[in-house]
C-alpha cells in the first residue's frame, strides 16, 4: 500500500496499561496503534520490517527507561528518524530539556490535554510524511526509479548489522545485463534507456518481502539485497530474475547469447559478524557473477561463505 494512502503507524510505549488504552482509543481512528510495555519491546518493534512512523514513549520504566530507549532508537541508522514524542509525569525543566537533547521531537507533560497531543501528533507526522517523500526521492534511480547506489549501500549496512545481531544469513545477488553496449551500438541509447527501465522493473517485480530491495548499482549492473536468506534462497531468487528477463523477450539481434535480452547472475551468502565487514559479500558476489559471464552468460553462479 502506498505512503499516500495507508494509516501512519504509532507505536505508544508506557507500562500502565491504563495509559495505553486511553491514548490508542483517541488516536485509533486515524491511526494505525500499537503498543509495547517494557523498552526492550518497544525497540524490536522499531526494528521490525514495518517499524512506526511515530514513537508515544513513556519515561518512568522499570528495567530500561524511556530516555535510554531513545538513546538507542537514535544510535541505530535504521530507526533514528522515528519521531519521537515523550509524554511523561517528569515536569522539571532539566527533565524536558534532557529529552530534547536526547532526540526527542517534543515532550508532553501528564496529565496531557488529548486535543494537544493529538494536534502535537499530526504536526510531527505530517513533518515526517513530507521529509520520507524527500529521502524516497534522493534514494531513487533518476532513470529507473528504483533505489539507487546510495540507498543500496545504506541498507546493505543496515541488514548487515540487523542479520549479524540475529545470526541469520544475508544474501546479495549482482545482475549484469549480457552484451549491453552491443544493444546500444545496434538500438541506440534511447532504446537503452527503454530496455533499462524495464529490466528494473521486472527485477524488482521478483522479489515479494518488504525487506528485499533491487538497486540499480551502476550502468547496466543491479543488485538485489535479501536479507534472512540462505544460498538455496537466493539462487531461487535469482532464476526467478533470470526467467522473468526472458520473459520481456526484449529484441537483441547482435547478443552472441540468444535473440533477447538476457542476464547473468551471481549470488553470495554470508553470517555476518563483526570480524568482517560487507565488502566481503560484495566481492563474493561480484566474484560469482564474473564466474557466470566467463563460463557462458544468461546464467547463475552462488557462493557461501559461510
Amino acid at each position: 500500500m502506498s505512503e499516500e494512502i495507508r494509516k501512519q503507524r504509532i507505536l505508544i510505549v508506557d507500562d500502565a496499561p491504563e495509559n495505553i488504552r486511553i491514548l490508542a482509543q483517541a488516536l485509533k481512528t486515524d491511526y494505525k496503534t500499537t503498543f509495547a510495555t517494557a523498552g526492550a519491546q518497544a525497540i524490536k518493534f522499531a526494528m521490525s520490517e514495518e517499524p512506526p512512523d511515530l514513537i508515544l514513549l513513556d519515561i518512568m520504566m522499570p528495567e530500561m527507561d524511556g530516555y535510554e530507549v531513545c538513546r538507542r532508537l537514535k544510535a541505530e541508522h535504521k530507526t533514528k528518524n522515528i519521531p519521537v514524542i515523550f509524554i511523561t509525569a517528569m515536569n522539571q525543566e532539566e527533565d524536558e530539556t534532557k529529552g530534547l537533547d536526547i532526540g526527542a521531537v517534543d515532550y508532553i507533560i501528564k496529565p496531557f490535554s488529548m486535543a494537544i497531543v493529538k494536534a502535537r501528533v499530526r504536526t510531527h507526522l505530517e513533518l515526517k510524511r513530507h521529509r520520507d517523500i524527500l529521502e524516497n526521492l534522493s534514494s531513487l534511480d533518476g532513470l529507473t526509479a528504483i533505489p539507487n547506489r546510495r540507498r543500496f549501500d545504506e541498507v546493505l549496512q543496515t541488514e548487515w548489522r540487523h542479520c549479524m545481531r540475529e545470526s541469520s544469513p544475508l544474501s546479495l545477488v549482482m545482475i549484469d545485463i549480457d552484451y549491453f553496449k552491443n544493444f546500444n551500438d545496434t538500438r541506440g541509447h534511447q532504446a537503452g534507456d527503454d530496455c533499462l527501465k524495464r529490466v528494473a522493473k521486472a527485477l524488482a517485480n521478483s522479489v515479494k518481502r518488504p525487506m528485499d530491495i533491487v538497486a540499480r548499482y551502476g550502468g547496466e549492473e543491479f543488485a538485489a539485497i535479501l536479507p534472512k536468506t540462505d544460498r538455496d534462497g537466493a539462487v531461487f531468487v535469482a532464476e526467478t530474475m533470470r526467467d522473468n528477463i526472458e520473459s520481456l523477450n526484449i529484441s537483441h539481434p547482435n547478443s552472441p547469447v540468444a535473440g533477447y535480452v538476457t542476464i547473468s547472475l551471481g549470488s553470495a551468502t554470508v553470517l555476518p559478524d563483526n570480524r568482517s565487514d560487507s565488502d566481503i559479500l560484495v566481492k563474493a558476489a561480484d566474484d560469482a557473477l564474473f564466474q557466470a559471464k566467463r563460463e557462458g552468460r544468461n546464467s547463475i553462479r552462488g557462493i557461501d561463505l559461510n
